[in-house]
């Protein structure tokens, strides 16, 4: 895809991205997805479902073949489907109690099945299914390599690949707790990512995401689980398909242990306390 090319993609993304939000927001399902945010704002979910119809739609748009965009439309789509459940049903009371991948694993040992557990689950499958798609695409690179693997080591790979495009979705996920850091991330990762044979996946997405920054920046909307899955989601897939075996091995190392430190220590924390990131995570936003 030519340069002229990925940048009709980010703009096909920004504006999808913010139609899909003024439509969600005055459906009658957008009264529902007001919330209360950090500061105490009043600010609505819609940015999320807009997002994930946004990047993936752009992105599937750029992708250089039909089983790529359809594995981004699988991974976008289907991690914003259950991050939106998240959103809707993890806020009533009895699914609050609930937090982390551990609070969810102690619901289930009650006989509970949380919003949460559902959603790690979605998640989980929306990147199995991505990669499942992305290994039978003879345009990702590598592929005549992969299939001379066998059975066992194609397997091996797709579930490297889906650990990939989770990971990212979770990651994404976990930065979203103040206004503009996740989008800020996903342009930070997906502006590099928009190069390249498989570039137009990232682009989609880039485009998407600073479609949607200066509401998220002026604490209008929020993305939720729904938006920042998504977003992380299709970024995976855009590394997945630019990595063999071994990048997607440590890209998954990277990932695995980016959640574990967020179990132990506070990202808000470390970003307030780092000069440099301080700043980028402020630049823009409202004063506190």
């Amino acid at each position: 895809m030519t340069i002229l090319g990925r940048l009709l993609v980010v703009g096909v993304g920004a504006a999808a991205a913010r139609y899909a939000l003024r439509q969600v927001r005055t459906s009658p399902a957008g009264a529902g997805l007001e919330r209360t945010n950090f500061r105490g704002r009043t600010v609505t979910l819609a940015a999320g479902p807009a997002l994930a119809a946004g990047a993936s739609g752009a992105a599937a748009c750029g992708a250089a073949s039909v089983p790529a965009g359809a594995a981004t439309l699988v991974a976008g789509l289907g991690a914003g489907a259950v991050g939106l459940y998240d959103d809707v049903v993890g806020a009533r009371p009895e699914q609050k109690a609930y937090k982390g991948f551990a609070g969810h694993l102690a619901a289930l040992r009650q006989g509970r099945v949380t919003a949460g557990l559902i959603k790690i689950i979605g998640v989980g499958a929306a990147g199995l299914g991505a990669a499942t798609l992305l290994a039978a695409d003879p345009v990702v690179a590598g592929h005549r390599a992969r299939r001379r693997q066998g059975p066992l080591g194609r397997g091996v790979d797709v579930l490297l690949g889906a650990g990939v495009v989770a990971g990212t979705a979770n990651l994404l996920n976990l930065l979203d707790l103040r206004p503009g850091r996740a989008l800020k991330s996903g342009l930070l990762l997906g502006v590099p990512l928009a190069t390249g044979r498989q570039g137009g996946i990232a682009a989609g997405a880039v485009g998407a995401t600073a479609g949607l920054l200066p509401a998220d920046l002026n604490e209008d909307v929020m993305l939720g689980d729904s938006g920042a899955n998504a977003l992380g989601a299709v970024l995976g897939v855009a590394l997945a398909a630019r990595t063999g075996p071994a990048g997607r091995a440590a890209l998954l190392a990277v990932l695995a242990g980016l959640t574990a430190a967020s179990e132990k220590v506070s990202f808000t924390q470390v970003i307030a306390n780092t000069p440099g990131l301080r700043e980028l995570d402020a630049l823009g936003r409202r004063p506190d």
